[in-house]
């Protein structure tokens, strides 16, 4: 999934957008060289050492890995588990209605 979220970073870097993801890696140490290494440029919380029992997806109710949130700019889940062009079009359609709303159309 790397690549199309490098791509959708790079596609939508002067849009008001947000990547944000969540490791389930146990160890943090071991982690920092893998993020560089997939040229991970977006934010990525660690879950702590409890790896997929950790409070990120505790709080987030998340049972499997990966599971992917689309959130409005309200902070609503309005898409979940969405990849490759359907998580572009969820993109594409939240920013259309955040414009919309704010008067801006296209």
């Amino acid at each position: 999934m790397y690549p199309h979220e490098r791509s959708l970073v790079q596609r939508l870097a002067d849009a008001p957008f947000a990547l944000i993801g969540v490791n389930s890696d146990d160890d943090l140490d071991a982690l920092r060289p893998r993020l560089e290494e997939e040229q991970i440029t977006w934010r990525s919380f660690w879950n702590g050492p409890k790896g997929t029992s950790g409070p990120i997806s505790a709080r987030w109710n998340v049972t499997g890995w990966p599971t992917i949130y689309v959130v409005d700019h309200k902070g609503v889940i309005r898409f979940k588990n969405v990849r490759g062009e359907a998580m572009d079009k969820a993109v594409d359609q939240l920013l259309e209605e955040m414009r919309s709303e704010a008067g801006g159309g296209r």
